[in-house]
């Protein structure tokens, strides 16, 4: 099944075109590791892999490339206020930034190329737009020279963000009093800084590269010109990918596009305002984890389409703490899949040996379970749905529990049990379809009891010996027809979120989000 997505350049969904059969290649604009990752880190990482699981599934071979913007103004002032080198800061925030992806699931990309580690490539990139004309080096005050790229000798300047050019005025990333530029409009590939300050020897002299001209050279060596896919956030289609179009096109006249499809996920916001520091909603990966569980955060961020918006609702409790109603829902419904999966997994190991027909009630099942896993393969392949993919993971959930209940009204039948069997299977390999494009529950089931179990415990200030003191004597009055006591112990753990289940195996119990 051909994958179609949006493309930016053509503001359509278009089928993805390969240059070579069957080898797919993904470049993500990756972070800048001045700071813990934030929720906005968190989509672009978790919508990436998804793509990349779901091109994969379809037996594709995909290189993957992210890259680490590691040279920035914004890590030097921040390794200034922290007194370390910005190279060590960078290097620090992105153990955390390894650290937070991978646990909500993110498979490493197969390269990650470092800015600090580039400077040649990006050197002899500007190099050679310098030769071809397309940009000028520029002498500043105090003996430096920057390089400019000249917006007006590209033809073809927004075409990705439909922007005209003899309309756009300066702004954020525009210096318009700038005299030393050619163009208000024209942007640093190089910039000077004194000897003293961070930098690298170039044929300008000492400095720093610009941002935009980091992922062109990065992306080229990696991955040629006229890759597959290039992705990022929205707000990174003007200036940014914008002028890296400009800069790799007019590097390569002639040759194509820079990249064949531009894909691009919607904002984060909090409360209904977009996420920023200014405003003082900024939320951390971390922030969230103190709270939830990681597959709760993935299943969140997935359960919008990536073009839109995801909106972080916020709620301040008594105490102080701030909680994410959303994620919290989204656990729920972790711990609901979870369940089932248990309940799947148990009836797989049954020896019974199943009829020569299947009862139609399971035959009905098996065959709507492989048809809703169809339908969610589809739905990733129409421009990655995965709100669409998740209900019909949702429906296959349904009928595993619906044949789990059949089970345990019949499992003294060795026949019926076997064809069970045989339909959980089924049932299985159609959610395992699903689950393995869309990156989750992979977890052991009972890796995840315990650390949800351990967190909730811990936000709830409980003790897990205290609540199984409370299930023994519990136990101890049932024992004793004290049914009172039992009732009222049991009410007293349900009031701080511990629910018990009696089973012919005894009690066990299970604490809420």
């Amino acid at each position: 099944m051909d994958l179609s997505l949006y493309n930016t350049l053509s503001r359509k969904a278009e089928p993805l075109a390969l240059e070579t059969k069957g080898k797919a290649r993904v470049y993500l604009c990756g972070p800048t590791p001045y700071d813990l990752p934030h929720a906005g880190h968190a989509r672009s990482a978790v919508v990436f892999d998804v793509l990349v699981r779901t091109l994969r599934a379809q037996g594709l071979s995909v290189k993957y490339v992210r890259n680490v913007t590691d040279v920035e103004d914004k890590i030097l002032k921040r390794a200034k206020e922290n007194g370390e080198s910005p190279l060590d800061l960078a290097r620090r925030m992105m153990d955390v930034y390894h650290e937070d992806m991978g646990a909500l699931g993110c498979a490493r990309p197969d390269h990650e190329p470092r800015v600090s580690d580039h400077l040649k490539e990006i050197v002899e990139l500007i190099a050679s737009l310098v030769e071809r004309g397309a940009a000028y080096a520029a002498d500043m005050p105090g003996g430096t020279r920057d390089v400019y790229f000249a917006v007006r000798k590209f033809e073809g300047y927004g075409k990705l963000s439909r922007r005209k050019i003899d309309e756009l005025v300066s702004g954020a990333r525009v210096e318009a009093d700038d005299t030393h530029k050619h163009d208000p409009l024209d942007f640093a590939l190089w910039k000077g800084a004194p000897e003293e300050e961070w930098g690298w020897p170039s044929p300008w002299g000492h400095g720093r590269p610009g941002w935009h001209i980091e992922c062109s050279a990065m992306s080229e060596k990696y991955l040629g010109h006229g890759f597959e896919i290039h992705g990022g956030g929205m707000d990174l289609i003007f200036p940014h990918h914008e002028n890296e179009i400009a800069q790799s096109e007019a590097a390569h006249p002639g040759e194509g596009p820079f990249a064949r499809s531009w894909v691009h996920h919607g904002f984060v916001n909090v409360d209904m305002e977009k996420m920023s520091k200014s405003l003082g909603n900024f939320v951390t990966v971390r922030d969230v984890l103190s709270r939830n569980d990681p597959e709760a955060l993935r299943l969140f961020l997935i359960g919008v389409h990536y073009r839109g918006p995801i909106q972080f609702e916020t709620e301040t409790l008594g105490d102080g703490r701030v909680v994410f109603p959303g994620v919290d829902e989204a656990e729920r419904r972790v711990d609901y899949f979870y369940t089932t999966l248990e309940r799947l997994e148990a009836l797989l190991n049954t020896r019974a040996t199943a009829p020569a027909k299947l009862p139609k009630e399971l035959s009905d099942a098996r065959h709507a379970a492989t048809g809703a896993a169809d339908r969610a393969v589809a739905a990733l392949a129409d421009d990655l749905n995965t709100p669409v993919a998740l209900a019909e993971l949702g429906e296959i959930a349904k009928l595993a529990n619906e044949v789990a209940d059949l089970a345990l009204r019949r499992h003294k039948e060795a026949s019926y049990m076997g064809a069970v069997t045989v339909v959980m299977q089924g049932i299985d390999a159609a959610m395992t379809r699903v689950t393995e494009r869309l990156g989750v529950f992979s977890t052991p089931r009972e890796v995840y009891r315990e650390r949800t179990t351990a967190r909730r415990l811990a936000i709830r200030g409980l003790r897990r010996q205290d609540v199984d003191d409370h299930v023994s004597a519990r136990l101890e009055a049932r024992k004793a027809k004290d049914f009172s006591t039992a009732d009222a112990i049991r009410d007293e753990l349900a009031r701080q979120g511990i629910a018990l289940h009696d089973g012919p195996s005894g009690t066990t119990w299970t604490i809420a989000v």
